[in-house]
Formats: structure tokens, sequence, C-alpha cells
């Protein structure tokens, strides 16, 4: 047996108990949380729930990159890291009132762009060279990370800021002409 192959076949045979116990421990938090008016210690639990939830997904979708193997495990965990960002959107952009002007999705997007590009590379070349003294560059996990991005912000940064059924009038930068009479 190749050593890829063994890799891969260790790899789907081995999942951490974790990651197995926490998705349904995290349904049962929600459940209890849905509806209700959640203090600060049941908030708590909740939220430790959802985020071991979501590294659990991301560790199942990387066990399942591992066995498909490249260029498909890529785009795999590409996926599976978009999904769990639009549902985290979604989720955000559902809780807010009705009517309100929101940018949120385009915020988050950018928020994104800029942990991801400022502060997940930034990180990288300083941590890198400490640890393997010289550093290369692999294409194929920056490119699926990117391409996650271009996807967010083109979307995100296209749409209106407000679909509101009430139009707002903003007052006109100062020494420029208001084609429309403000009251």
């Amino acid at each position: 047996m190749s050593e890829a192959a063994a890799s891969r076949a260790a790899a789907v045979t081995w999942l951490p108990r974790w990651s197995q116990l926490v998705p349904p421990v995290a349904l049962v938090a929600l459940a209890v949380s849905w509806g209700r008016d959640p203090g600060a210690v049941l908030l708590g639990i909740t939220v430790v729930a959802l985020v071991g939830a979501v590294l659990a997904a991301v560790h199942h979708a990387e066990v399942v990159a591992v066995w498909v193997g490249e260029p498909f495990g890529t785009l795999i965990l590409a996926v599976a890291v978009t999904v769990i960002e639009v549902a985290l959107i979604v989720t955000l952009m559902l809780s807010e009132p009705a009517g309100t002007d929101s940018t949120l999705a385009r915020d988050t997007a950018f928020a994104a762009v800029m942990i991801t590009c400022n502060g997940v590379v930034g990180l990288s070349l300083l941590m890198g060279p400490l640890r393997h003294r010289v550093l290369s560059f692999r294409t194929e996990g920056a490119s699926g990370a990117l391409a996650v991005l271009a996807a967010l912000v083109s979307g995100a940064w296209s749409c209106p800021p407000s679909r509101s059924a009430s139009p707002v009038r903003r007052k006109p930068a100062r020494n420029w002409p208001s084609p429309v009479p403000l009251r």
C-alpha cells in the first residue's frame, strides 16, 4: 500500500470521539435555547456548543478531503467553509429587526477578506520561518481560499445596501446641489 493510500485509510477510519459527540450536543443546546431569551449561562453553553459543531463539521470535511485527494479535496473544504459562512451570515441577517438599513452581509464579507488577506497571510509569513526556516508557496491551498473570497465579495459588494420598502433620504454632501428637495 502506498503512503498516500495509507494516509487516506487512516483518515477515514479514525474520527476523534469529540467530533462525533459535539454535533448532537450542539443540537440539543440549540433546541433548548430556541425561541427563548437565554440567560448568560445558557447563551455561553450554546455558543460553545455551536462553535464545537462548526469545528466538527470542518474536521469531517477535512477527513473527506484527504480521502478524496487533490484537487477535489480542496473544493470540498472550500464548499464546506462557504456553506458555514453563508449560514452564519443569513442567521445574523434574519435576527435583525425588519425595515432596518442593514449592510451586515457586505460588512461581514469585507471582514472575511481583511482577516484572510491580512491576518492569516501575515501570521503565516511571520510564524512560518520560525518553524521551517524557509517557506514554500503552494497554489493549491491559496487558490481555493481566494476563490471562496472572490465569490463572497463579488456577491456581497454588488448588492445594494438595503431593500427596505421606504426609501431613505440622505443629506447630500456639502456644496453639492440636491436634485430632490429635502424636507
